[in-house]
């Protein structure tokens, strides 16, 4: 599985919450009002060629809808980042957060909390 870019990212998470869309349906939810309609679709037939999307064809229109699931993605990337950042290393990674403030006590022991539930059962 490939990294996507910040545009195709973007596009994903529109596909993840629409669950299927039309170029058009896409387009008004892009937060760069900018982009042109074929630039929307080319960014989407990129994701097809990458295996993310597939779409269902209605003439010339189609519909796109999202082949690999968020969750699986998102596994993706904290696999990718573990490994580049924190020498595959989740302890680390959790440090570095708590380090950095960007997790309280209260959320690490919820977070150990829902571990022990998980371990157990």
């Amino acid at each position: 599985m490939k990294k996507l870019t910040n545009k195709e990212e973007e596009v994903m998470r529109i596909l993840w919450q629409l669950e299927k869309a039309f170029v058009k349906e896409i387009l008004p939810k892009i937060k760069d009002q900018k982009l042109h309609y074929n630039t929307v679709s080319t960014i989407v037939r990129h994701l097809e060629d990458k295996g993310f999307v597939s779409h269902t064809a209605y003439g010339n229109t189609h519909q796109y809808y999202p082949v690999i699931s968020k969750e699986e993605y998102r596994k993706h990337i904290m696999s990718l980042t573990s490994k580049r950042f924190f020498d595959n290393s989740y302890k680390s990674m959790v440090s570095f957060f708590a380090k950095e403030e960007k997790i309280s006590a209260k959320e690490l022991r919820e977070i150990l909390e829902i571990i022990e539930k998980e371990n157990k059962e």
